[in-house]
């Protein structure tokens, strides 16, 4: 990690330049959860530099190192978070307060980056709607259909190929942090919906400013490219020519929300965001130093464990595990990440070879500390661990 510099690059956001260069890690994986079935494929997996530089202008954050060719959206890559009904009580709630405050029933809505189709499906399944599905990385080997076949799936990138097909309603969740080129990208869903003045788009990012508060190393990796805060995203749907109907935090205030209507460039009567904007930047200014102190910490609490011999153990084999591990460069420390996705169990962590394995396969190998990566999950895991009569300190990243 480096001190602040300023380079001209030009910021994908607004297109200006002056950009303040902030955080910098080398050779992180390019993927976190591509399923990696043997463990030195996993410790020589393909790598990548992070250089992230905050718009002096528009308050995005992006990587600067990001290379789009080095990613692999396929059917091998494994995000579901399906498995957790701490995270399926989020969904369902998402899916029915959409339904209701747009009124979506028996309409058509598309998803881009649909995932395994999980939200697609709740959305359609509730609301009696049509669903239109692009992810290169869609499958439906484990899924079942309850909509008739009201459901379409196109394994590929949403682009203007498919501009022929108009939805009441878009869709966008955790996807717009991978795309680098993000105003190119907006303008284009906005041409996309042409005259269609009723169709609301809904996408989902995390928050970067909860990232930057906590400094929470983990929360940046490779594959996320592109970070948002309110203000940087309201800009963008802004100038892209959207009219923000609102913006709002969920999900233990991790997520982003933003929904909005197509109007004409300048049209639009939200807020401004130049104060959001601002306080990232503020946040930014701090973010270096804090981060150190952070990488500190978290060093001397590995280095207590080994001495101590205790036995430890990662819960999720998620991407801010990944960047856990890699960024403290931890392999022999922790040899086990704990998985309740089935389709995860029994492959490995890209960049540091960990084993993913299942939570039974702690009863026979039982730790002292569990290691939690999200907090939103610790009640969660706290009753999995009780109910097999494990319990182990747990450490919880916040």
């Amino acid at each position: 990690m480096k001190a602040s510099k300023l380079t001209e690059n030009l910021c994908p956001g607004c297109g200006l330049s002056s950009i303040n260069v902030f955080y910098e890690l080398k050779s992180v994986p390019v993927h976190s959860v591509l399923l990696i079935q043997t463990q030195e494929s996993a410790l020589n997996f393909p790598k990548g530099d992070i250089t992230l530089g905050c718009c002096n202008n528009c308050g995005f954050i992006f990587n600067l190192d990001f290379h789009a060719n080095s990613q692999n959206y396929s059917p091998n890559y494994e995000a579901t978070q399906r498995y957790s009904p701490t995270f399926n009580t989020f969904h369902h709630r998402l899916a029915e307060n959409l339904i209701s405050r747009f009124q979506l029933q028996n309409k058509t809505i598309i998803e881009i980056g649909c995932g395994k189709g999980e939200f697609l499906r709740m959305l359609c399944e509730l609301g009696g709607n049509r669903g239109i599905g692009f992810d290169p990385a869609y499958t439906d080997e484990y899924q079942q259909d309850k909509t008739n076949g009201h459901i379409t799936f196109i394994r590929d990138f949403y682009s203007e190929n498919y501009s022929s097909y108009c939805g009441d309603f878009i869709c966008c969740k955790m996807t717009l942090e991978h795309i680098p080129n993000t105003a190119e990208f907006i303008s284009m869903v906005r041409r996309s919906i042409g005259d269609h003045s009723d169709t609301v788009v809904f996408f989902q990012i995390p928050d970067v400013t909860r990232i930057l508060k906590e400094v929470a190393f983990w929360d940046i990796y490779y594959e996320h490219c592109s970070y948002f805060s309110l203000g940087s995203i309201g800009r963008l749907f802004q100038v892209c020519g959207f009219e923000i109907l609102d913006i709002w935090k969920d999900y233990g205030d991790q997520y982003l929300m933003i929904e909005a209507k197509p109007v004409n460039i300048g049209a639009s009567k939200f807020p401004n965001f130049d104060n959001h904007i601002e306080e990232v930047k503020r946040l930014v200014s701090n973010f270096s130093d804090s981060c150190l102190k952070k990488l500190d910490f978290w060093h001397y609490q590995i280095k207590q464990i080994k001495q101590k011999n205790q036995r430890v153990v990662l819960w999720s084999s998620s991407s801010k595990s990944v960047a856990f591990l890699t960024t403290l460069k931890i392999y022999e420390e922790i040899q086990y990440v704990v998985d309740i996705n089935p389709n995860r169990q029994g492959t490995y962590m890209a960049g540091t070879g960990q084993k993913i394995v299942s939570p039974e396969f702690l009863t026979d190998n039982v730790p002292d500390i569990v290691i939690v990566m999200n907090p939103v999950y610790s009640k969660e895991i706290q009753g999995t661990l009780e109910a097999m009569g494990l319990s182990p300190e747990l450490m919880i990243l916040e």
